[in-house]
């Protein structure tokens, strides 16, 4: 980038920069994109309020309560283990092939794996289903790569309040069909009494439903969807060995990238010259900005997944053994009053206070509550013993999801700097892979870890606490990397 000339009739003093006007979403393609992420949350939640009922169903645990929390973490855990595997191949490919192919693999795994999962009467075949559904699925990194080409650095953040909309959707939604819909001979006979199939599978449809509704997203994604990466190569090209530096732009509708203000460059120029380059090798992303992004958006997963394991467990789980006592119907529908509460709290306030505190500020705080939300756990289970879910208990559980909400601001925050962390637009969907990468990993770790140590704490009544030891000490961690952010965002030079 050449340098300035600066002489005596240079001014001292550089105008004031006015604040740019927001750039309007692209609604229509913004729209399908949140649509189509709406298939994942929804197919990791309906599992929530009947896993710990389906192992005991299952036989697994030969009876053993303290068992249960074990096997539903690794459960859990699983889909995470083999994303790990693949999430960064996928991201990789996406910036070479487009997003819209990964994206249409990921969906029709999502939905396979589901029916899969329902027709599941065996541990094994919920681990093979869980396994299918991970490997699959790489959707998570591209949508966000697609999130940032559809925007620029003056409505990004608005895109971004809007995305847990899908999460907290697929969070309220979920829950509400698995603990409804689980076991339906039981709870609807005069429907559902006389059907040996159901009888068989009670799982299954609460499984069908989401999977049918990832078949729904495959389809608007196949005829609605516009591709974002203007230059690529088709898969069989790439296993050739070609890649996006010897194509030719495609022809067809493509989805302009944002606008002449990119979240990560300073002008139009340098943003021209990002867009054109070829995506970069692995090893030229591993540089120290995006290895901090993508550490605080595991140490931010790490300590939302181990709560999202414990809390329905906790739920699930016995008065006497240190849990609640809610069957699966009332979880879901804390779950779901949650969801919907958090979406609407992202859509109408991320955007105003991220404009006017910044990315560093609200998301140390964010980590920060986390404390106080683990507290409360013991708290409800304290005050329960004494007084049954009395309205002091509810209003502990109300407080405890009001403080999540406040940690989940903290996701959009870490995507923003992830965008602004790679090097160059043509490697975005790489970028995402690497911050993604990390996520699956200690995503695999969490649930299996957290509801372990919820199960040894149970057990033992003398270290009934260790579990929220861990879970603080998992938030000291997140505190710790947030350090490590720069206040204001960092800028690129191409």
């Amino acid at each position: 980038m050449s340098q300035q000339q600066v002489d005596e009739e240079t001014p001292l003093l550089h105008p004031v920069q006015q604040k740019k006007a927001r750039t309007p979403l692209p609604w229509r393609q913004f729209s399908i994109i949140l649509f189509l992420q709406l298939a994942e949350p929804l197919t990791s939640q309906v599992i929530a309020p009947f896993a710990p009922q389906l192992i005991r169903d299952i036989g697994i645990t030969d009876g053993d309560e303290t068992r249960v929390g074990y096997y539903v973490g690794l459960m859990h855990s699983l889909f995470f283990a083999t994303q790990a595997l693949t999430v960064l191949h996928w991201s990789r490919i996406s910036d070479h092939i487009g997003r819209k192919p990964v994206i249409l693999t990921g969906l029709f795994g999502l939905s396979i794996s589901m029916y899969c999962f329902g027709l599941s009467r065996t541990f094994w075949g919920l681990v093979l289903s869980r396994a299918l559904n991970g490997a699959l699925n790489g959707n998570i990194g591209v949508i966000k790569s697609m999130m940032v080409e559809i925007t620029d650095s003056t409505n990004l953040a608005q895109a971004y309040a809007y995305m847990p909309i899908a999460w907290s959707s697929g969070g309220a939604i979920g829950p509400l069909i698995g603990g409804s819909l689980s076991r339906p001979a039981d709870r609807f006979p005069n429907i559902f009494g006389h059907s040996q199939f159901m009888k068989t599978y009670p799982y299954f449809l609460a499984c069908a439903v989401p999977a049918t509704f990832s078949i729904l997203a495959w389809v608007v994604t196949f005829l609605f969807l516009q591709e974002t990466v203007p230059t690529r190569v088709t898969p069989w090209r790439l296993l050739m060995g070609q890649s996006r530096e010897n194509s030719t732009p495609v022809k067809g509708p493509v989805t302009p990238i944002g606008s002449t203000d990119s979240l990560s460059t300073e002008d139009t120029p340098q943003r021209t010259k990002a867009d054109d380059s070829k995506p970069l090798p692995l090893r030229s992303l591993l540089v120290p900005r995006v290895i901090i992004a993508a550490g605080n958006y595991a140490a931010l997963s790490f300590l939302d997944i181990a709560f999202r394991a414990v809390q329905p467990v906790f739920f699930a789980t016995p008065l006497e053994f240190g849990g609640l006592g809610l069957d699966p119907p009332r979880i879901g529908n804390i779950l779901a009053i949650y969801g919907v509460i958090n979406g609407l709290f992202q859509i109408f306030f991320f955007a105003d206070l991220h404009d006017r505190f910044g990315s560093k500020m609200i998301y140390s705080v964010s980590m920060a509550v986390g404390i106080p939300m683990i507290i409360t756990l013991p708290i409800i289970n304290a005050v329960a013993r004494v007084q049954g879910l009395s309205v002091m208990v509810w209003l502990i559980v109300g407080l405890q999801l009001a403080l999540s909400m406040i940690l989940n601001l903290a996701y959009s925050c870490v995507f923003i700097y992830i965008a602004a962390a790679s090097p160059n637009q043509a490697s975005l969907g790489a970028t995402n892979g690497i911050a993604q990468l990390g996520v699956s990993i200690v995503r695999t770790i969490g649930p299996a870890s957290a509801t372990s140590m919820f199960s040894f704490s149970i057990k033992n009544p003398y270290h009934a606490w260790m579990v929220y030891y861990y879970l603080i000490a998992l938030i000291c961690m997140g505190i710790c990397m947030s350090l490590l952010l720069p206040r204001q965002v960092w800028k690129n030079h191409h």
